[in-house]
């Protein structure tokens, strides 16, 4: 590595919206998330599946509409 062009390697917390925080190392002392492990829906097995037949047939009735008022 060539010297004095890297950035300094330092502790750094991070923390998320919902209250969480843990230490790590970063070229920053501090980090804010929105969504972290501890809340994020995939590892809090809470994922939501969506309805995509459901937004489709809304699409269709819409383009339906249209088509009779013009």
């Amino acid at each position: 590595m060539k010297p004095d062009i890297h950035p300094e390697y330092v502790e750094c917390t991070v923390t998320c919206a919902c209250g969480n925080s843990f230490t790590t190392r970063a070229t920053v002392s501090a980090i804010n998330v929105d969504v972290c492990a501890e809340c994020h829906p995939f590892f809090t097995g809470q994922q939501r599946l969506v309805d995509t037949a459901g937004q489709v047939e809304r699409f269709e009735r819409r383009r339906r509409r249209a088509r009779v008022k013009a």
